[in-house]
């Protein structure tokens, strides 16, 4: 852990390892893969180390930084996730005290599936059950996000931060093509709860057909809808 106060924050650090054991198990944190933070204050968050063995992780391994920007608060020879400036765009447009990213095969599926290289889409979703899960004020529809996998990090969290910026009462999770679903909530448990709950809704959407292919390139719809 990076900062002048290493013990300061062990809790918080062993409880993002224990996540992060736990999503592992699951399959959706293969090796490396995948990153969870939590909002310490208004001006800070921890996130899990980049290149760090989701399933070995330690409370020791993860990184101090700006809640609003991903800096890190202190040098040290960890380095926060590259996809920090995502955590830090949600922490800035929501109440959110915890950010999951994970690559659950269903939901990751579905990405790429609807999901475009060069624009926003939208994946809604009516009606199912489970979206009851996700907290919203309208549990019979969803719609959800999907953005593109730019190489550049920042620019994803760029992508993120405008969306989140012009959307009232978003819902709690977002995906990008080709790559994963990133979930939040007041804590750690409650954005793993979204998360379970999303995974699920994208396997019922291919399992039972319900999931369109990607719709042409329009200049007018980049939405695709999805109902049961």
């Amino acid at each position: 852990m990076t900062g002048a106060e290493p013990r300061a924050n062990d809790g918080q650090g062993a409880e993002l390892a224990g996540f992060s054991r736990q999503l592992y198990e699951r399959g959706w944190m293969p090796g490396t893969a995948g990153n969870l933070s939590v909002r310490l204050s208004d001006t800070t968050a921890l996130i899990t180390a980049s290149g760090r063995a989701k399933g070995e992780l330690t409370g020791r391994e993860v990184v101090a930084v700006r809640a609003d920007s991903g800096v890190e608060v202190a040098p040290g020879p960890l380095r926060a996730s590259a996809e920090t400036t995502i955590h830090c765009a949600v922490y800035r447009a929501t109440e959110a005290r915890a950010v999951i990213h994970v690559h659950a095969p269903y939901a990751t599926a579905v990405a790429t599936r609807v999901g475009h290289p060069a624009r926003r889409r939208t994946l809604r979703v009516e009606r199912l059950e489970l979206l009851k899960g996700l907290g919203l004020a309208d549990p019979t529809s969803a719609a959800l996000p999907v953005f593109p996998n730019w190489p550049d990090v920042p620019r994803i969290a760029q992508d993120v931060a405008s969306h989140l910026a012009a959307t009232p009462d978003p819902p709690p999770a977002l995906l990008i093509t080709d790559h994963g679903v990133t979930t939040w909530g007041r804590d750690l448990a409650q954005a793993r709860d979204r998360l379970e709950c999303l995974e699920a809704i994208c396997q019922l959407l291919l399992l039972t057909g319900g999931l369109p292919p990607n719709t042409p390139d329009d200049a007018h719809d980049d939405t695709t809808d999805a109902e049961r």
